[in-house]
Order: C-alpha cells, then sequence, then structure tokens
C-alpha cells in the first residue's frame, strides 16, 4: 500500500486515510452515489421497489463499457478473494445503511424506522441470493445477465414472493 501511496504521490497517512485496509481499494466506488442520486429522481407515485428496480437501470445505463469491465472485475475479486469478500460483508451493513436513508426520505419515515430497516435489509439479501452464487458471473454476458435476475428478484419481493 506504501508504493500505490508513492505512485500516487501521495503521504501514507493520506492515503490510508481514504482506504484504511488493502480490501477497500478493491471496494471502493461511487456505484452507492449513483443509485442513491437516481432513486431520488424516481417518480414519486412508484413503490419503494420500483423506484429502485429503476434506480438500479438509471444507475446501470450511467456507466460505460470501460466501467462495466471494472464493476465487473471487482465483483470478482470481491467473490474470490476470502479477505476481500470478508470485508465486503461488513460492507453490506453499511449498504442497508444507504439503503434506509434513501427509503426513509421517500417515504417520509426515519431512516432506523422498524419497516425501513426491513425493506432495506430485503433488498440487499435479494441482491446477494443472486450473486453470491459466483459461479460464471465473471463472464462479461453473465455479468449483465445477473443484473436483469436482480431485478426479477426484486419484482418477486415487491409481489410478496409467490412462490
Amino acid at each position: 500500500m506504501e508504493q500505490i501511496a508513492a505512485a500516487a504521490e501521495v503521504s501514507p497517512s493520506t492515503f490510508f486515510r481514504y482506504f484504511p485496509t488493502k480490501e477497500d481499494l478493491v471496494l471502493q466506488d461511487d456505484m452507492d452515489t449513483r443509485l442513491v442520486e437516481a432513486f431520488e429522481r424516481q417518480p414519486p407515485g412508484l413503490s419503494p421497489i420500483a423506484a429502485l428496480r429503476g434506480a438500479i437501470r438509471e444507475g446501470l445505463g450511467s456507466y460505460d463499457q470501460a466501467d462495466l469491465d471494472i464493476v465487473r472485475e471487482t465483483t470478482n475479486l470481491t467473490m474470490t478473494v476470502p479477505e476481500v469478500r470478508a470485508r465486503a460483508m461488513d460492507e453490506f451493513g453499511r449498504t442497508i445503511a444507504v439503503i434506509s436513508e434513501a427509503l426513509a426520505k421517500r417515504a417520509g419515515r426515519p431512516a432506523d424506522d422498524l419497516a425501513v430497516r426491513t425493506l432495506a435489509g430485503a433488498i440487499i439479501g435479494v441482491i446477494m441470493s443472486i450473486t453470491m452464487p459466483w459461479e460464471g458471473w465473471s463472464d462479461p454476458a453473465a455479468f449483465v445477465d445477473m443484473f436483469e435476475r436482480v431485478d426479477q428478484a426484486l419484482n418477486l419481493l415487491e409481489a410478496g414472493l409467490p412462490l
């Protein structure tokens, strides 16, 4: 990490302020920011999950092929390197908080509202249920399909998970 800091021409302390762990180098991206901003632009009449699905489509649409390649490689590292995967699990808690904030703002409720936190957790659970069986998703075509499957799974969640 000191070599990376030197190559970036920043001090190690500055570098560690932005990336507290080696694993954070892999996990750092702007996807949460893009998705929350896209979520806030969704029409107010949409349900929270429909708005999230629209935000995911919009957010992914804002990525060019080079961005998608980086996301795919980052996701591949996250799923295949045990240390990065463990750190990613910690990040899910932070992501639930980010989603809770966005849902709460849209619903006019506090972010720690039981229903808001439960929905945010369910959304992350749905995403994990699709992405965690990682085998095969590293292929670029399959990676795009993964986002389609996440959309389908969120649709099932919104429909009350009919079996």
